[in-house]
């Protein structure tokens, strides 16, 4: 993964199920103010992605689950730094036992934590890791980091496009210009295809359907023999898929993308979507929440918990649909 961050405390435990039930755990009473450790706040992107729509059920039914009372604010949209910042600093005056965080930017969180950090209030970093000489510059220590190799979906996504494509040019649309997990899923992808399909553009479109859409179709206008089209996350994908359909080229151009939403295992299933590598967002809030428990039991955590991915094509749709949105694969849990 990209960074390690730090000397830690305590993961949340993941069942070795395909339906990745977590147990709960018991807590003592440590932390700040009261010293109630069963507040957890929770600061999260914006909820008009369904990734982190999927996230905030995985924290808020994990909460349920152990008997945590979890308040969850979220950004007003996936590009609102100030707005997510803004939510996590009125947080952190208030009495909570650990905090989990998934920051839009790898720094626009790092003033709020390092006030959460000076209570001596346990962190725990989830999907999108904090800049780690940002956080050494403010004395910042989290306690884990939970989330996706980004590489290595990457390099999935780059795997299958080869596959699909066999040669000729495709184009890379990334997320947030600077961002960290978007830097990782597109030097996954451009290392796995190269040498083999002609990269020919890599521009960003900041997450969002519509910027991805404009994107694609000025590419492809300018180079209509173009054969693929990797996004960073998959609302970025379906967007893409609709400047495919718009120019009247599905079948002829493929589009991959990462993330495993509801709606782009949708359109992978009807073959305008070719594949996404699907994340878990729905564990990776559960285990988000279980870390909190250990962290706040004072357990020790590892320095980062790798969430596990999985290539969804039109072959294994279904299945994913039927599980969503726990994995549809089992594996083995890393932590035990």
């Amino acid at each position: 993964m990209n960074q390690s961050l730090h000397t830690l405390r305590a993961c949340g435990v993941l069942a070795a199920t395909s339906a990745l039930i977590l147990s709960g755990c018991g807590s003592n009473d440590t932390g700040s103010g009261s010293g109630d450790n069963k507040n957890v706040a929770a600061v999260i992107k914006g909820l008009d992605n369904p990734f982190f729509q999927a996230m905030e059920d995985g924290i808020k039914d994990q909460a349920k689950t152990s008997g945590v009372r979890a308040t969850v604010q979220a950004a007003q949209s996936i590009t609102d730094t100030t707005g997510q910042a803004d939510k996590l600093v009125a947080l952190a005056g208030q009495d909570f036992g650990c905090f989990v965080v998934n920051p839009i930017s790898g720094t626009n969180l790092v003033q709020g934590l390092a006030r959460v950090a000076a209570q001596d209030v346990p962190i725990v970093n989830i999907d999108s890791p904090v800049d780690a000489d940002a956080a050494k510059e403010a004395g910042l220590e989290l306690d884990t980091y939970i989330g996706t190799d980004n590489t290595d979906a990457g390099s999935k996504a780059g795997a299958e496009m080869v596959k699909a494509v066999d040669q000729g040019k495709v184009a890379v649309i990334g997320g947030i210009a600077g961002d960290v997990t978007s830097g990782a899923r597109v030097d996954g992808f451009t290392k796995a295809v190269e040498g083999k399909l002609d990269v020919i553009q890599t521009t960003a479109a900041d997450w969002e359907r519509q910027k991805a859409l404009t994107a694609a179709s000025a590419i492809m206008d300018k180079n209509p023999d173009i054969k693929g089209f990797f996004a960073a996350n998959d609302d970025m994908g379906l967007g893409i898929v609709q400047a495919v359909k718009n120019a009247g080229k599905i079948g002829e151009v493929t589009v991959i993308s990462v993330d495993g939403t509801e709606n782009a295992l949708q359109a992978v299933k009807a073959g305008t979507l070719h594949a996404t590598v699907a994340q878990y967002p729905y564990a990776i809030g559960q285990l988000g929440i279980q870390a909190c428990e250990k962290a706040m039991a004072g357990e020790d955590l590892p320095a980062e918990v790798v969430s596990p991915t999985a290539v969804v094509t039109q072959q294994n749709a279904d299945q994913a649909i039927a599980k969503f949105p726990a994995p549809f694969q089992p594996f083995d849990n890393p932590l035990q």
